[in-house]
């Protein structure tokens, strides 16, 4: 049985208890206790936190999925690689291909199929244009001594070497820069967000904001929170912004609603098909 919170979450009831879940509040009520790390698996953690500065819309809590490359492998999927490129939500590319995890890999092109920057893995490739944008999420390491996963960025890391490295490259735009100071210009415009994330320790973080800001004034938000932050990227912004979550009993989904100029509301409940996404598996036992 799942419930659908007016804040865009759906949660599977027998899941509530072991995450500390408080209905309490107007019509579906508030999702959790705020602020803790709360465990989900050996590797994986989920973080609900409240947002220093307020929007005027939803429920100001800014979702982090903490995820230890040693516990889980990443992937990344695109319709283009798909037969018929069908696009899919980022619960049903998790259904479909076994996921513990996704998040939206990009923001895509007019097609609604292409990344708007650099996106291979493998030998298939979504979009070969390295641009300008500074961010760069790597994995799948082309030697064992490489970390398995991290977010490069161009001004302080040799990335035009590094990217030669992996498998899987995803080019974005940077959110912080190599001093962990914010880099996004204010603006009036405001959306729902989501984005990817490091930490200093290695851990990368699927984040998921509904509650829509500038993105200069997310980010600010982001490096008051208690949680290390080192790199982030940009991956997409309103009602397409989402992340799906589901580790034993506890599955989320997240879904984004406001953008400036197309969906003024908070009203969206749906997780719209979208063609490209970053998951996460686990690894074996024998591979952590």
């Amino acid at each position: 049985m799942t419930q659908r919170l007016l804040t865009g979450l759906t949660l599977v009831a027998a899941g509530l208890a072991g995450l500390g879940f408080l209905w309490q509040g107007p019509a579906l009520g508030t999702e959790p206790k705020l602020n803790p790390w709360i465990r989900l698996e050996a590797g994986l953690a989920i973080g609900i936190f409240g947002t220093p500065q307020k929007s005027p819309i939803g429920d100001n809590l800014i979702r982090i999925l903490k995820i230890d490359p040693k516990r889980f492998q990443f992937r990344l999927l695109n319709a283009s690689a798909s037969p018929g490129g069908k696009r899919l939500s980022a619960k049903e590319w998790a259904r479909q291909n076994g996921l513990v995890a996704a998040i939206n890999a990009s923001m895509y092109q007019a097609d609604k199929i292409t990344s708007v920057s650099l996106m291979q893995t493998f030998g298939h490739v979504n979009n070969n244009w390295f641009s300008k944008d500074r961010a760069l999420l790597v994995f799948d390491p082309k030697k064992p001594s490489l970390l398995s996963v991290q977010i490069l960025d161009r001004d302080c890391q040799n990335v035009d070497h590094l990217r030669k490295l992996y498998h899987t490259l995803i080019q974005s735009i940077r959110m912080i820069n190599c001093e962990g100071k914010n880099v996004w210009q204010q603006q009036d415009k405001k959306w729902s967000t989501a984005a990817l994330g490091m930490d200093h320790t290695g851990h990368i973080l699927f984040i998921h904001v509904r509650s829509p800001f500038s993105t200069h004034d997310l980010i600010d938000n982001l490096l008051k929170l208690p949680i290390r932050l080192k790199r982030a990227m940009y991956v997409e912004g309103g009602s397409e912004a989402q992340m799906y979550i589901h580790s034993g009993n506890h599955e989320l989904e997240y879904v984004g609603s406001y953008s400036t100029g197309a969906t003024e509301t908070d009203a969206n409940t749906l997780g719209w098909p979208i063609p490209n996404v970053v998951g996460i598996t686990r690894l074996p036992p024998s591979k952590q």
